[in-house]
């Protein structure tokens, strides 16, 4: 595969605690790594995202008295599923994990860091609103294809996908080196969600 510049690799959040033993593990987690490494080879550009959460980041269960991991709660900005605490800034959960390769990397995005908000996708807060700079970086290196791995199929590569369909990138999925957390019939929203944006959706 010839590498092009117009072309990048998005790695979404393989991170500790969305692995086996992690915080918020995503069932095979890390059984992707392998590809994902494997297929860093084919792109001369590379971003990884990293959730990076304060302690008392709004969207963990424990912020909200009386509530448990996985109850829906009322944000400004919408709907809000609350999730158990993962990926505290600087703790060993929030590392990416240990058998991913990084070193090719141009990019590393953290998201999540405003207390208030929650951050599913690479490219905006879940206002939907405030951006991550992602888009700009990307256009200004001449990037108009995308093809996105990672964590978790339902949530963050979703969103990720979806924003990035949304503004105007020629996007794909790659099943086979993602996972879900499949939370209430999520994934299937979620492949039925990004199907209706003209992702394509490889390797299922």
């Amino acid at each position: 595969m010839e590498r092009s510049q117009h072309n990048a690799l998005v790695i979404i959040d393989v991170q500790n605690d969305f692995c086996p033993g992690g915080a918020l593990a995503v069932p095979g987690g890390d059984d992707i790594i392998a590809r994902i490494n494997m297929m860093q080879q084919s792109y001369s550009r590379i971003i990884l995202t990293q959730d990076w959460h304060p302690a008392d980041h709004s969207s963990f269960a424990s912020s909200h008295p009386g509530k448990a991991a996985y109850d829906m709660v009322q944000m400004p900005y919408g709907d809000q599923v609350l999730w158990p605490d993962h990926c505290v800034q600087g703790s060993d959960g929030a590392a990416f994990h240990g058998a991913l390769e990084t070193d090719r990397a141009d990019l590393i995005l953290r998201k999540g860091s405003n207390r208030q908000i929650d951050s599913y996708s690479a490219f905006f807060e879940n206002d939907h609103h405030t951006a991550t700079g992602l888009e700009g970086y990307l256009r200004d290196k001449g990037v108009v294809s995308l093809l996105f791995v990672g964590l978790a199929t339902d949530f963050c590569v979703r969103y990720s996908a979806v924003d990035a369909a949304k503004l105007g990138f020629d996007v794909s999925v790659d099943l086979s080196a993602c996972r879900a957390i499949d939370l209430n019939g999520s994934l299937a929203e979620a492949l039925d969600d990004m199907q209706a944006h003209d992702i394509h959706i490889l390797g299922h």
